[in-house]
């Protein structure tokens, strides 16, 4: 008893060391990106790292602001105001994340209730080829993609960034498993009293797969923000490009410049933090309840 209580104990705590060094990997790239972006160009590029800046300086985030600039939103040949670049890329980039995330958590929960609780011709063979779709490369269906959009006047469009993610397989096939779990009672106790099939989505359907709508939430968040491929073949105009094409594009004309890259790139990476952190909760509890069903 007391060998395997002195194991286990040993085990804790090679466990607890571990974790700690895992974090300090993930982190220490943020940390040195976010004191980059504070640094002078004598500390950034200093042959011994600077690891603790003596001198927070923000030189950096005022060079982002003032290369560029570009309507802060236009509506046809309607254009607002004038503003730095580095806003207008960061609207653009927002509104395409939080768009995609809205329309595909929408889109797939339908479709996820719609392949695990009804019944219809046709059920097994879609589902199978929106399995198959998940293993299928961007790079493949990337031309009838631009044709399409070229089709429907939304190509170097935020649209044309948007609307190929809404229907994302692994969303589909996420909701599913969540609304496998849905008791069929409960549904066939809603129609006896005369709820609609729209009522019934939104009151009982919607409300149990949450915790899965919170996980596919933060993945599409996610997954939109650091497309950069897709946004870097749909986009090419300066008032249409993400804050991640801006900074590539800063990158490009002011290679030497650490410092304005890493306020760039202290800026893209704020709304992920944020987003992950406001549904940290729905993310840990959609994914441990998706691994018990698995």
């Amino acid at each position: 008893m007391k060998t395997s209580h002195t194991l286990k104990k040993l085990y804790t705590v090679v466990s607890i060391i571990v974790l700690i060094a895992l974090a300090f990997c993930f982190v220490f790239p943020l940390y040195w990106i976010v004191t980059g972006a504070f640094k002078t160009p004598v500390s950034i590029n200093s042959p011994v790292p600077d690891w603790i800046p003596k001198e927070l300086v923000l030189d950096n985030f005022k060079k982002l602001f003032s290369r560029q600039t570009a309507p802060i939103f236009e509506l046809g040949f309607i254009k607002g105001p004038m503003a730095p670049a580095a806003v207008r890329w960061m609207i653009n980039t927002v509104f395409m994340a939080v768009m995609a995330m809205v329309l595909t958590c929408l889109t797939a929960s339908m479709a996820g209730y719609a392949l695990a609780k009804k019944r219809f011709h046709g059920r097994i063979i879609l589902f199978t080829l929106i399995v198959c779709a998940m293993a299928l490369p961007k790079q493949v269906i990337l031309i009838p993609l631009i044709r399409e959009m070229s089709a429907l006047k939304l190509y170097n469009t935020i649209w044309a960034v948007i609307l190929p993610t809404v229907g994302w397989p692994f969303g589909v096939f996420l909701m599913k498993q969540f609304s496998e779990g849905i008791p069929t009672e409960m549904l066939e106790a809603a129609r006896i009293d005369g709820a609609s099939e729209f009522k019934t989505f939104t009151d009982i359907v919607f409300q149990m797969v949450k915790p899965g709508v919170g996980a596919l939430a933060i993945f599409t968040f996610i997954n939109s923000w650091n497309d950069y491929f897709m946004q870097l073949i749909m986009l090419s105009s300066t008032s249409n490009l993400t804050i991640s094409l801006g900074i590539a594009k800063l990158q490009a004309e002011n290679s030497t410049d650490f410092g304005l890259i890493m306020a760039g790139a202290t800026l893209a990476a704020a709304p992920i933090l944020i987003v992950f952190i406001a549904l940290q909760k729905y993310f840990t509890k959609g994914i441990t309840l998706g691994a018990v069903k698995g």
